[in-house]
């Protein structure tokens, strides 16, 4: 009976201490308490400022809203830490920030592949010449850019094929962006005849060519190599439009032009031709062998 009074009056000693500890510190809880309130209204304000101030200068809403949140968190923490040192908590203060540097190192290592995902994201939208509805080149891939996340930048290729590849590759390969500059330029391969003017072949093909381009830069035409059948030749042309569909439809015209060209002024385009030559005797036998075969059918 005597024990169960001891343990009751510990207990009742013990809420006694608590309370009157609450009671003396209430009035540095409701300092605490101001401080906070105070710095959430700070962290909202900033938060708010740095929001505006981003959208300035990038379009990547979801990075906008990453760095305008990180301000705030960051804000909160301070007037956490502060509010705490109010209320004699120093102890909790110091084993609360080793706490978040042995978790951060922890998900540092756990997460290597998604902070430097996220960290390329952050400069792509910042930095890098990389909007929605560009025609890029990337990591073997081309297509249209469909959406450029914190962590990945989708294409839509001209297959239909959604091709989805991690920030840091893209920021790390080379890059090739066919809208940024609001040309491109059309490369036809083509050769003539050995017996053809070579001066009327050019000219001719760069009338043909500049009657259906609206780009005005001129139309060349370089002479290359000679092949086993023709002259070969490159024939260039610039479009003001980088839309692939435009891009293959301009050089599917051109084509049609340069052969319609080339017809009504007598100038060939040869194909490949292989003569084979045979001696009397080996011939002789392969026409004895072609006679059998048609005699017996």
């Amino acid at each position: 009976m005597e024990s169960i009074q001891d343990i009751g009056s510990e207990i009742w000693e013990k809420l006694m201490g608590w309370y009157e500890t609450a009671v003396l510190m209430l009035p540095n809880l409701a300092m605490a308490i101001v401080v906070l309130l105070g710095f959430v209204l700070v962290a909202k304000l900033l938060k708010k400022g740095v929001h505006k101030l981003l959208t300035r200068t990038s379009d990547n809403e979801a990075v906008n809203n990453l760095l305008s949140t990180i301000a705030y968190i960051g804000v909160i923490a301070v007037g956490l830490f502060f509010a705490l040192g109010v209320l004699n908590l120093d102890k909790t203060v110091t084993s609360m920030l080793a706490g978040v540097g042995v978790v951060g190192l922890a998900l540092g290592f756990a997460f290597q592949n998604t902070a430097s995902n996220l960290i390329s994201g952050i400069l792509m939208a910042s930095r890098y010449p990389l909007n929605v509805g560009d025609l890029i080149e990337t990591n073997d891939h081309f297509g249209t850019v469909e959406d450029i996340t914190l962590r990945y930048t989708t294409l839509r290729s001209f297959q239909g094929q959604t091709i989805v590849i991690p920030n840091k590759q893209v920021l790390e390969s080379s890059l090739v962006n066919y809208t940024v500059t609001n040309e491109r330029r059309v490369d036809l391969e083509c050769g003539v005849s050995y017996s053809d003017d070579l001066e009327k072949a050019e000219q001719v093909a760069i009338d043909a060519i500049t009657q259906m381009s609206s780009s005005k830069k001129p139309v060349e035409v370089m002479y290359g190599e000679f092949g086993d059948s023709s002259i070969n030749f490159t024939l260039r042309f610039w479009l003001d439009d980088p839309n692939h569909k435009n891009f293959l439809e301009e050089k599917s015209k051109a084509v049609k032009a340069l052969k319609r060209a080339f017809d009504e002024n007598d100038i060939s385009i040869p194909f490949p031709i292989r003569t084979l030559e045979f001696a009397n005797r080996e011939f002789k036998t392969i026409k004895n062998g072609l006679s059998l075969e048609h005699s017996a059918s």
